[in-house]
């Protein structure tokens, strides 16, 4: 028979009943039930399925914690020593007998956090459930004490001994003062609370038990009641013990009044929630700081920054300095997590030392990731001082196991006024900057600006639509014209990539290949740029052999040049996806090339050169492309299976002057002579001027494209050919 959602199957099903067994047998000698153990272990027996289903359930919700925290007190486990044994089995044992094989998703470490979180509703659940069970006893005292009060006048021997009886045999604290405030009578309850004599009670005034923590509301509420403007009011209040403990107390005050309704007497019942009170605040601690540092973690620092972005928070400014390790990843991977744990707590003491002051917060956000956080600074350079005296403070090594350890951060500060931006935007802004300072070499700050931020939140949009917009065939090509100087004839067309984007339009290579090569997607759109640019080019074959039998002078170019990215240089499809592609179209492998950056193949090895070589030797020409850019050795020319260099435009630049520059000159007049001493084809882009075109032919340059001769445009700028009087 199948189990219903509640009833756990094989070792699950064993496992919480062996659970609910130690559970009861901890839980029974503390308890007022009168249960016998093996009923209280079948009762506790459901309520530890329920707790089991609620940490592996997904999503996670901790509500059912707090419907055990009221069974429980249902259940009669109500002695004050009960909570600490219920939550103690239930920290120790649920997690090793409540896992569920079949949930691998959830890791030891959330379950444990989950189950902290369940802790902590079943304490609120069962005080809530308790504090209602005493409030009605509470209540019925109070009348009882009342009648009995009243009873007095009518028959004084009787009402005293059934209020006797009621009043010093309650578990709840009972003190009655006259409306001046002195105590007239307290039980033993009472007085053991707060650790004196009922003698030294009745000596005592209700109105010098003022607190530091009493909250605001308690004495304006008191003197509400004592004007008999109220006639109760119930409150959390602090009191101080002889011996400098804090006793905490829920507080219940009630008016007494004569026959006539006049204020006669104030009867005050007092719980002792201390322990409960500890245990809360140590579940709260718990779930606000780092297990392994200490620092407030990110739930208590999102609270304080909300607090301190709130317009209504008295805080005019604020800063952020926003931390991130350099290079934690390597000590993990090669020294352990052992030791990057204790990197951890030594990089956490060093920030506290930076941040004693009053107004600062530092926290750790996750992983190797801190925050600190600056109330009302004078401006930036606050925040920026904060800054610097953290990295000065991490710039001394430190010593692990007999190791030195350097360590680098990587900071972004957000400083600004409060009340303008949401905790989410503070965050994103200094998350940017902060990879701004680790993008310029780290071991440094960088400070939010929101110019830099709005790029970065495009490059960030444009990245995560790149690879819909292939999908959607939003990219196009365009062409520019390579022109044979020596006749001024086309000799091919460089293939350019554009991007019709739906809401930015027109985007150039530049806005884009970065973030393609960047997230592997230049791999598939280089494919597809090859494959449009050499089916145009057989178009324009088809063409030229048309107009041929015309007998027309038009022209169409005889090769298309297609731009590699390192990363598809480096692809190992490269070699059959080009092979691929050119079979497809049924175009001769001549009329393609291929052209790669110096800079791409600067130190590379021969098995880099591999698949260039591979290419060439299939007759797919090889250009060098941007030369002069790099710091490559020439005498490597040599090795390279390039048949052109393309000489960057930035050394052409220069002869666009009357007269050109000599040292520009110079420098492409060697190159050309090195390259034709090598067999090698010269090219040159950023042609724009006509004196610049003549200096570069008498040079020997072979080839040349720049505006002086076309822009890049469609494919249909070659319909009628081109030809540039030489």
């Amino acid at each position: 028979m199948t189990p219903g959602p509640h009833e756990p199957e094989g070792l699950e099903k064993d496992g919480l009943r062996r659970f609910a067994t130690i559970w009861s047998r901890a839980v029974y000698p503390v308890t007022q039930t009168s249960m016998t153990r093996a009923e209280l272990e079948d009762y506790l027996h459901p309520l530890a399925v329920k707790l089991c289903d609620a940490i592996h359930e997904h999503p996670f919700s901790a509500a059912p914690g707090r419907e055990v925290g009221v069974a429980l007190v249902e259940g009669h486990c109500t002695s004050p020593d009960a909570l600490p044994h219920l939550l103690g089995v239930i920290d120790a044992y649920l997690v090793l007998y409540g896992r569920d094989p079949a949930n691998k998703n959830l890791s030891v470490e959330e379950a444990r956090a989950r189950c902290s979180r369940l802790q902590h509703t079943i304490a609120a659940g069962f005080t809530q459930a308790l504090r209602d069970r005493t409030l009605g006893e509470q209540e019925a005292l109070s009348r009882a004490a009342l009648a009995a009060q009243t009873a007095v006048e009518e028959a004084l021997h009787a009402s005293e001994t059934r209020f006797r009886a009621v009043f010093n045999d309650a578990t709840i604290g009972i003190s009655i003062a006259d409306m001046d405030g002195r105590i007239r009578d307290a039980n033993e309850t009472v007085a053991r609370m707060f650790g004196r004599s009922v003698e030294e009670m009745r000596r005592r005034n209700v109105n010098e038990w003022v607190h530091p923590d009493d909250a605001p509301e308690v004495w304006k509420q008191h003197r509400q009641l004592v004007r008999g403007e109220r006639d109760h009011f119930r409150v959390e209040k602090p009191y101080q013990r002889p011996d400098g403990t804090v006793l905490w107390t829920n507080l219940t005050v009630s008016l007494l009044r004569d026959p006539e309704g006049e204020p006669r007497y104030q009867l005050a019942l007092l719980e002792d929630i201390t322990e409960r009170r500890l245990l809360h605040l140590r579940l709260r601690y718990e779930a606000t700081h780092d297990e392994l540092t200490g620092l407030p973690n990110r739930t208590l620092f999102a609270e304080r920054l909300d607090r301190l972005l709130s317009a209504s928070g008295g805080v005019k400014r604020f800063g952020l300095c926003y931390l991130d390790i350099d290079g934690f990843k390597a000590v993990n991977d090669s020294l352990g997590h052992a030791v990057g744990d204790q990197l951890l707590v030594a990089v956490a003491e060093r920030l506290q030392s930076c941040t004693a002051g009053s107004g600062h917060l530092v926290a750790r956000i996750g992983g190797d990731e801190f925050a600190a956080l600056v109330t009302d600074p004078s401006g930036p350079e606050d925040v920026a001082e904060l800054a610097r005296q953290v990295l000065a403070a991490l710039a001394t090594p430190i010593g692990i196991d007999g190791r030195e350890l350097s360590v680098r951060a990587s900071i972004g500060i957000v400083e600004g006024p409060s009340g303008e931006l949401r905790p989410e935007e503070v965050m994103r802004s200094a998350d940017i900057t902060m990879y701004r300072a680790k993008d310029a070499g780290g071991n440094r700050y960088e400070l939010a600006d929101p110019d830099s931020d709005a790029r970065a939140i495009d490059r960030h949009s444009l990245t995560n639509h790149l690879p819909a917009a292939l999908e959607r065939d939003e990219f196009f090509l365009e062409y520019q014209p390579l022109i044979r100087m020596s006749d001024g004839h086309v000799d091919g067309a460089e293939a350019l990539v554009r991007w019709k984007h739906p809401v930015h339009g027109r985007l150039g290579p530049d806005r884009f290949i970065p973030l393609a090569e960047h997230t592997g997607l230049i791999v598939p759109l280089g494919r597809w740029v090859m494959e449009q640019a050499v089916r145009q080019a057989c178009a324009w074959h088809e063409q030229r052999d048309a107009e041929k039998v015309k007998g027309a002078a038009a022209e169409a170019p005889l090769r298309v040049n297609v731009n590699l990215s390192p990363r598809q240089l480096h692809h190992p499809d490269l070699v059959p996806d080009t092979v691929a592609v050119l079979e497809a179209a049924g175009m001769a492998p001549s009329s393609l090339c291929l052209e790669v950056t110096e800079s791409a193949l600067i130190g590379a090895d021969e098995d880099e050169l591999k698949p260039l070589r591979q290419l060439a030797e299939l007759g797919v020409e090889i250009a060098l492309d941007d030369f002069g850019t790099g710091y490559s050795n020439l005498a490597n020319l040599r090795r390279l299976p390039a048949t052109t260099l393309k000489l960057d435009r930035s050394f052409t630049r220069g002869l666009q002057q009357h007269p050109a520059d000599p040292v520009d000159v110079t420098f492409v007049e060697g190159i050309v002579t090195l390259a034709h001493a090598l067999g090698l084809a010269v090219t040159v882009e950023g042609v724009e001027t006509e004196h610049q075109a003549s200096q570069l032919r008498e040079m020997g340059c072979d080839t040349a494209q720049g505006w002086y001769y076309a822009r890049p445009g469609p494919a249909s700028t070659f319909q009628h050919g081109f030809a540039v009087t030489p």
